[in-house]
């Protein structure tokens, strides 16, 4: 009776796009792996699907308002140019759609890193809190109850490492699996400094200490080097998306206006406007994303 339930719920599961996603599957051989340190429920085929449904839809809205912009110069294109009428009509028809694919293909490795920041975030003060339990005389596992709460996206994995001893995973085993599909490095070398005490049979308290000032010094060290590269940055920010669009567009209208032009068509502005806002957009994604972010 539970086999039927069973297959029944899994047909049940399957969708129009399940067989593209089970087609697809083979060809993304890291994405289970990405998934799992992503810390995502979904398994592949289920993620792809919905990045496949999510395309179809991204892609249908995308092309009705490309279509719906370029009518007048298609209709040219119809008129006088059967060749590049075709490719401005069908190139989007392919383009769009793998370029959509391609970037919500990129969630898990985004998902990566917020959590891989996330848990940097706290990891010196977790590991504090664990060197000083241990010091003063409780159990490591006390130290993973204590640690499991409080410190956010560590505090995840310190639960995780938790449950499975209270199921009967000895501790340096539930530290691997924990450790296995963890993005952050810092996590991982501390985590691993702990087992190899416990092997060793050395005090964790001590070597976890002075894996923990290590850290703090690396920490400090990209956070250093974080303002030296933010000043070029900044420039190239103020040069690419402030100086020059503004005066190559008040110098543009001057020579069109100088030369008979009457300045530029109406469908330039707010593609210049467009172009601008993403590139300003661009920059400052990429300074927010480099931005260390640490609790030292």
């Amino acid at each position: 009776m539970m086999v039927i339930k069973a297959e029944a719920k899994a047909a049940k599961k399957k969708g129009l796009l399940t067989p593209v996603a089970e087609l697809l599957a083979p060809r993304f051989p890291d994405l289970k792996k990405k998934l799992k340190t992503a810390d995502m429920d979904d398994n592949t085929v289920d993620f792809l699907e919905r990045t496949v449904s999510s395309t179809l839809l991204i892609s249908a809205g995308l092309l009705i308002l490309g279509y719906i912009l370029l009518m007048e110069r298609l209709g040219f294109f119809l008129e006088n140019d059967i060749v590049m009428f075709l490719v401005v009509a069908v190139a989007p028809l392919v383009v769009m759609p793998v370029a959509v694919f391609a970037y919500l293909m990129l969630y898990p490795e985004a998902a990566i890193i917020r959590r891989q920041r996330e848990m940097d975030y706290e990891i010196v003060f977790a590991g504090r809190h664990i060197t000083i339990a241990l010091k003063s005389g409780m159990p490591l596992f006390d130290t993973f109850v204590g640690a499991s709460t409080g410190y956010g996206a560590v505090s995840k994995e310190f639960a995780k490492i938790v449950d499975q001893v209270v199921l009967g995973v000895p501790v340096g085993q539930a530290i691997r699996d924990v450790v296995q599909y963890n993005p952050s490095k810092y996590f991982t070398r501390m985590l691993i400094q702990i087992t190899n005490s416990l092997s060793s049979g050395a005090d964790v308290g001590s070597s976890l200490e002075n894996v923990l000032d290590q850290i703090s010094k690396e920490q400090l060290i990209s956070l250093k080097e974080y303002s030296q590269k933010l000043t070029p940055v900044v420039m190239f920010y103020m040069v690419f998306g402030i100086i020059i669009p503004t005066l190559g567009v008040v110098l543009t209208t001057v020579i069109l206006s100088a030369m008979g032009g009457g300045g530029f068509p109406p469908i330039i502005l707010p593609i210049v406007f467009v172009i601008v806002s993403l590139i300003q957009f661009l920059f400052l994604g990429f300074i927010e994303s480099s931005r260390p972010k640490y609790l030292i």
